[in-house]
């Protein structure tokens, strides 16, 4: 009997261990699954599909697979990863993965790891390093740099420009160059046409706009953007970067003080509406697409039609701004001294990783597969990004990425903050750069001390959000 029960037990146990290792084996055969988030841009033009494809590819073997996190682009890793429902991976600009660091719920990244590290430069780098208690990290990996510059037709330039509007014989028309002879371009045709604009834009949109303010003394927080007790969007003499925000609005229509130019602005351009308005890169191929379907309208094929609109859209740097401040102004251009050029606010788009990531070594394969130079490369040349490697740059070389790198080394490009007091800086700068849009495109009764005073306002509504209502 006990040599019963002692066989018995035996035979429990060893069921006990299959069971056991049949466990450990689903486990082990279990796929890893990386959600990854990336921008609406890169999703319709189908680049996040053609990313995601080759990573699965390459990887077919391993038992893991990268998907779309399949949410907003903008979700709330704070409130949304410690329950779980966050992406393992985040395509966001600096601003947004930063503001995370403080909470740690964005994972530290050991870069001089990547392949990538000595592709990048250094103040591509800074965009995404924090300084915390336990040392200096760096928690996101750039892949592109944004910065506003000047979208136009070349087709849409007056005939007899290189005679009547080329006054510094320079072979560039000058309402390209400067502000004021943009302004009076701008203002002809619409004197001309109401259902035309030269320059038009959305001006109440705080990424676009806070340049003009930067280039006359504003900033947004003190000490290299890294002290938020300081906040100068009022400072220097910023208030004359604020007339010019509402001298533009008096050349366009209520449109500019909400989303509608910025909705509309790659069609508009392209059926004629508008002359010229300010972008990112990364928004160049719908620029070229609704322009080549223009054209074929006029009975070109596809490949004309798209040839002519790579030869008609030019991308540029943004006019010059009068160092006098007023662009309503007769200013000489073929004086030098009397122009400064316009600083811009900008950013570095790039992958970070969730601290809720439950595959975080997996999800760092991702992050250096998909900044990669095949993968950046294609990026560039499916969405027009202005890459942050190196490798790339050199292989493309056109006037966009020129610019950006340039402006980046010489200051005029000014970086987003990095720090996480700036998710406070939006509405407050929304909000007052829209009571100016408002009241230069309507009644037009606001003087100057009333544009300070309007920006003082700003910078007290975001000081109060970051030091007392949060």
């Amino acid at each position: 009997m006990r040599k019963l029960t002692l066989n018995l037990m035996l035979l429990v146990l060893s069921l006990c261990c299959i069971i056991s290792l049949c466990s450990c084996d689903d486990g082990d055969d279990k796929q890893i699954t990386i959600r990854v988030l990336e921008n609406d841009y890169a999703k319709k033009n189908g680049y996040l599909q053609y990313l995601l494809d080759s990573f699965n590819e390459k990887y077919k073997d391993e038992n893991v697979i990268a998907v779309d996190a399949d949410m907003d682009e903008y979700s709330d890793l704070e409130n949304d990863g410690p329950y779980g429902y966050g992406p393992d991976v985040l395509y966001q600009a600096n601003d947004i993965l930063m503001k995370y660091v403080d909470g740690k719920h964005i994972y530290p990244i050991k870069i001089e790891e990547l392949e990538c590290y000595n592709q990048i430069p250094q103040n591509a780098w800074n965009a995404y390093k924090a300084n915390t208690d336990s040392g200096t990290v760096y928690c996101g990996v750039p892949v592109n740099i944004q910065q506003p510059l000047l979208y136009y037709r070349k087709d849409m330039l007056p005939a007899n420009w290189e005679t009547e509007w080329d006054k510094n014989s320079n072979d560039v028309p000058d309402m390209i160059e400067f502000w004021n002879e943009m302004y009076r371009y701008s203002k002809s045709i619409r004197q001309a046409d109401k259902s035309k604009f030269g320059f038009a834009l959305q001006l109440n949109n705080e990424y676009f706009n806070s340049g003009f303010l930067f280039t006359y003394g504003g900033y947004v927080f003190g000490n290299n953007n890294t002290d938020d007790t300081d906040i100068g969007l009022s400072k220097g003499n910023a208030k004359y970067g604020a007339k010019v925000i509402w001298d533009l609005a008096g050349i366009m229509d209520e449109k500019c003080a909400d989303d509608s130019f910025t909705n509309a602005r790659t069609s508009m351009l392209a059926n004629g509406t508008i002359f010229a308005t300010i972008c990112t890169p990364d928004i160049t191929t719908n620029f070229i697409k609704d322009l080549s379907l223009e054209y074929q309208k006029s009975g070109l094929s596809e490949a004309e039609a798209t040839a002519k609109a790579n030869e008609n859209l030019v991308i540029t740097s943004l006019p010059k701004m009068p160092a006098e401040y007023d662009i309503t102004a007769n200013v000489d251009v073929t004086d030098e001294s009397k122009w400064v050029a316009q600083k811009t606010m900008g950013g570095i788009n790039g992958y970070g990783i969730s601290s809720y990531s439950k595959h975080k070594d997996w999800s760092l394969k991702f992050v250096e597969f998909a900044t990669s130079k095949e993968m950046v490369a294609k990026r560039a040349e499916m969405l027009g990004i202005v890459p942050a490697r190196g490798d790339v740059v050199s292989e493309i070389q056109n006037e966009a990425t020129k610019i950006t790198f340039s402006n980046l080394d010489n200051g005029t490009l000014v970086l987003m903050p990095s720090i996480s007091s700036v998710k406070q800086i939006w509405i407050p700068i929304s909000s007052g750069f829209k009571q100016i849009a408002t009241d230069g495109c309507g009644e037009r009764k606001l003087k100057l001390e009333d544009l300070q005073k309007i920006l003082e306002t700003i910078d007290s509504n975001i000081y109060k959000a970051i030091h007392t209502f949060s």
